[in-house]
């Protein structure tokens, strides 16, 4: 447990190498969080990858440990990219080709950022329920539509710590049931962020040119890319994740992989941790093949489900 002080914030995180020094050997995979959590719904995952993983977890600005108070930061896909670049050159990650790279929701697209700046570093990234969709009317209206229930949950986010709001809150993130203790941390993490930056997260997550964006740069990601899903998701429409797979299988020349958890929600790391970590397991040693290899042979592209 450490903190990383920075023109933007005093980042807080956690690096398995500081408790076990032989982790400073093996490959690295950086976490990188929803909107309005901490890191701390990370840590079964964490605790399932850390035999043969060093994992590297971290509060953005405005959620968690992290300080903010006395700075100025800017809640934006770049800034937050931008203190998560911080901490990959901190602690060494951008050196050689040893480094994954992990984004949940929102984080998915600050994942997509960091993995073209950190090109040559990235053996993978790992994009979860953060997907693409064609701009129509409909998504116009439905982007909006969401504008606005994000300005109402903040106004009124302290609801939320009561029945029956709570479970409300819950159960939509996670369809399957998940234990108390990171129930009670989501609630926690999003009744106490940081108005203002919760907020812009927010915004920008569904803002149409940060969208567009998003899009082109996600294709652009030259290394192995898994999507991941859960089909029963409330939160974002899974087909999104569906429309990014079929889209990097078009036009990247990397593999990607699409996994469909058929029954769970937004929080498959929670709601399946044992399976969650064998895909990404899956995933990783299967990039890590595909750089050893260095094929000139058209990318494979393979999709899965898991009920």
């Amino acid at each position: 447990m450490s903190y990383l002080a920075s023109s933007r914030c005093k980042l807080y995180y956690e690096d398995s190498a500081e408790a076990n020094p032989a982790h400073l050997d093996k490959p690295a995979v950086l976490f990188v969080n929803g909107w309005a959590i901490s890191s701390r719904y990370w840590k079964p995952l964490v605790q399932a990858l850390s035999g043969s993983f060093r994992c590297i977890i971290y509060d953005q600005s405005g959620t968690g440990k992290t300080l903010i108070k006395g700075h100025n930061p800017s809640f934006t896909i770049q800034g937050f990219a931008d203190e998560a670049g911080e901490l990959i050159e901190h602690l060494g990650l951008n050196k050689s080709r040893n480094l994954h790279i992990v984004g949940h929701s929102m984080g998915g697209m600050v994942a997509t950022e960091l993995s073209l700046r950190y090109k040559t570093a990235l053996v993978s990234s790992a994009i979860i329920a953060c997907g693409i969709f064609e701009e129509t009317a409909f998504t116009s209206f439905g982007l909006f539509f969401l504008g606005g229930l994000i300005d109402v949950s903040m106004n009124f986010r302290n609801v939320f710590q009561s029945e029956p709001f709570r479970s409300m809150f819950i159960k939509r993130a996670a369809t399957k049931e998940i234990a108390k203790e990171y129930g009670d941390i989501i609630i926690e993490d999003f009744t106490q962020s940081d108005k203002d930056a919760t907020n812009a997260a927010g915004k920008f997550s569904i803002d149409p040119e940060a969208l567009r964006a998003y899009t082109r740069h996600v294709i652009e990601i030259a290394s192995p890319v898994l999507c991941c899903v859960g089909m029963a998701d409330h939160t974002i429409p899974p087909e999104g994740t569906i429309t990014l797979f079929e889209t990097r299988k078009a036009r990247s020349s990397a593999p990607t992989t699409l996994v469909q958890f058929m029954n769970l929600g937004h929080l498959p790391m929670l709601e399946d941790t044992d399976n969650f970590a064998e895909a990404l397991i899956k995933h990783f040693d299967s990039a890590r093949k595909f750089h050893e290899n260095n094929s000139t042979e058209p990318a494979r592209c393979k999709q899965y489900q898991i009920s």
